[in-house]
């Protein structure tokens, strides 16, 4: 099916409707959840808008958008004005920072004069940061491109001090010059050209300039990749529901935004309770189910559960008007509201990666508030609650950033999957964008493909006014911590969520920083055990027992415990080697009911027609 194509057309699947009491809030007379029939989110519902009055104008930023990158240039002019005003007023300021630049130049030359001499050890006057693996190999240490490497960090060094510790420049402002202009030096790395690239000229001596052929080769195919919207080639080994998302299981609810999948049991008895994985609807659900030997939902039937998987659809430029509750409305509450006649009177664990977790955190924090108890209990990876300290992501939100990206929006219907992964990749251009010019082009070699990488290609959009109302009122006025989201007319608050909850946060986390996913320690009124996991915000939740270089650190706070601070929690919370999913499981197991039979496999269709089995059809475009 084209991805474009209304989905009106596809068939729909609702569980029978049960009549709820009201002593029983959320279930039936005999205890079956009720599953109401929820209005379609396509086009029929959200009807496009009418143009605004400044439609000229918006087109207009538009175009500037497709320049950019995105990125707003008067958001970023006015941060460089911040800081050079405050610079231009500051002259013991703007001494200290020319006096450190002559004392780096001085012990630069000094260190060249007496370079051969004995004594000289490579990396003398500075070395790189541990995480910085542009000049880890060992032909970085010979002359003289040690030096050069050596003379690059002394000038990264610098404006990193010139860019920070302005007085009066405003924290986010500061942010931006100095992300910014660290962008620009990662572009004139040494490591990025092949003259000053020591790695490049070895394999070119070696292999006679063959490798600039190879590089070459590569550059145009990924040129015409770009240029007729295809994958990489190395994608197509792992194919979606043959060699990744390969768990057995079946569509057994769809609606205009969700297929819910429920996975075939592996063992003779299940936990009572089933298991619901709310994933991110800015990435493919099978980041869970990736290959046999790591996916989460393999482990999870293996262990004995019952696992239903949310499978957003991915949507087009007519769904431009879907909004962000009906992600709640149409994506959890639907999902809760089936699995409740497929396993009736049974409570739910409840588990959300990312933007699903916070996602799944406002259903519960409304769910709460009305006194709907059918979670039992919340796990979130990877999540925030709170956007005040998101990291670099908040460099790209301000008022007027997001009036551009919503202009750029606005004239597509969605953010696009390259507008997407292009912002993702700028956080950790060293990694994802120059490492792989030099590997690729330079060196005229191909990383081995992993499943991995090949989700990651595997991108999504997102609808106009979703993202609009998601950055608003989540990242910019961080509504949700602050207790005045609106939910159905009224306000919720994270403190009516009360089932115990697994909170999972990643050491090198560049998208949700674990002490931002810490914060809800002192938002809910709940048991919280906290689990900080080795890797980041993809492979550190990606981490199968077996698996080498992985290990944890958790530690439980009770609902009427004193609040510790994360660097206390850090320093005194055990470390265990090993992956966090069997931890995970053991607290899982402490808060289920005894093995049972399994249940049944879904509850039939409305219209008689059967759905497909899993991955289903939403994930495959």
């Amino acid at each position: 099916m084209d991805s474009k194509q209304s989905i009106s057309a596809l068939p729909k699947a609702e569980a029978p409707r049960l009549p709820c009491p009201a002593h029983a809030p959320g279930y039936g007379e005999d205890n079956r959840a009720v599953v109401p029939v929820e209005p379609r989110a396509g086009p029929e519902a959200h009807k496009r808008q009418q143009p605004e009055t400044f439609e000229g104008d918006r087109a207009l930023h538009a175009l500037a958008a497709r320049l950019t990158s995105g990125i707003s240039p008067v958001a970023l002019s006015l941060a460089y004005i911040d800081w050079a005003a405050h610079l231009a007023t500051a002259p013991q300021r703007r001494m200290e920072i020319a006096q450190e630049g002559m004392r780096d130049a001085a012990g630069f030359f000094e260190t060249a004069l007496h370079y051969f001499s004995p004594g000289q050890t490579p990396w003398s006057l500075i070395k790189p940061k541990p995480q910085d693996r542009r000049f880890a190999a060992p032909e970085w240490e010979s002359p003289p491109f040690n030096l050069l490497a050596q003379a690059f960090l002394l000038r990264e060094q610098w404006w990193h001090d010139a860019t920070t510790g302005v007085r009066g420049v405003a924290p986010a402002n500061e942010a931006v010059v100095e992300f910014s202009v660290r962008q620009v030096l990662d572009m004139l790395a040494p490591s990025n050209f092949a003259a000053t690239n020591p790695e490049v000229l070895h394999k070119a001596f070696q292999s006679g300039g063959e490798n600039f052929v190879f590089g070459w080769q590569n550059w145009c195919n990924d040129l015409m990749r770009v240029l007729s919207a295809g994958k990489p080639a190395e994608d197509r080994e792992f194919v979606v529901g043959k060699t990744v998302a390969t768990s057995r299981g079946k569509v057994v609810y769809r609606n205009d935004l969700i297929e819910l999948i429920q996975y075939f049991p592996t063992t003779e008895k299940v936990r009572p309770e089933p298991i619901l994985i709310v994933p991110a609807w800015i990435m493919k659900y099978y980041i869970l189910d990736l290959s046999p030997h790591n996916s989460l939902v393999k482990f999870l039937t293996g262990e004995g559960y019952t696992v239903f998987m949310i499978s957003w659809r991915n949507p087009g430029p007519d769904d431009r008007d879907i909004a962000f509750d009906d992600y709640r409305k149409l994506g959890v509450k639907a999902a809760v509201d089936v699995i409740g006649v497929i396993v009736p009177r049974r409570q739910i664990h409840a588990l959300g990666y990312c933007l699903g977790g916070t996602l799944l955190s406002i259903a519960a924090a409304t769910m709460g508030r009305d006194g709907d108890n059918r979670l039992k209990t919340i796990t979130l990876l990877a999540a925030q609650t709170d956007f005040t300290e998101a990291g670099e992501l908040t460099l790209f939100i301000n008022e007027s950033q997001i009036a551009f990206l919503e202009d750029m929006m606005w004239e597509h219907g969605v953010l696009d999957t390259t507008q997407m992964a292009g912002a993702f990749q700028l956080l950790r251009s060293n990694d994802l964008i120059w490492s792989r010019v030099s590997r690729d082009y330079l060196l005229g070699e191909r990383a081995a493909s992993s499943d991995l990488m090949a989700w990651n290609a595997d991108a999504t959009r997102l609808p106009y006014r979703m993202h609009s109302e998601y950055l608003r009122k989540l990242f910019l006025n961080n509504d949700l911590a602050e207790g005045r989201h609106i939910v159905e007319g009224k306000p919720i608050a994270l403190s009516d969520i009360h089932p115990p909850m697994f909170v999972v946060g990643t050491v090198r986390d560049h998208v949700a920083p674990w002490k931002s996913v810490y914060k809800i320690h002192y938002q809910v009124d709940a048991d919280v055990t906290f689990l900080l996991t080795s890797g980041g915000h993809n492979a550190g939740v990606v981490a199968p027992p077996g698996e080498d270089g992985h290990f944890y650190q958790v530690k439980d706070k009770a609902e009427d415990a004193p609040y510790v601070g994360p660097d206390e929690w850090l320093k005194t919370a055990p470390r265990t080697e090993g992956s966090w999913w069997p931890e995970w499981t053991r607290w899982l197991n402490a808060r289920s009911g005894e093995q049972c039979e399994p249940p049944q496999m879904g509850v039939g269709t409305a219209d008689g027609q059967s759905l497909p089995d899993a991955p289903g059809d939403y994930v495959r475009h």
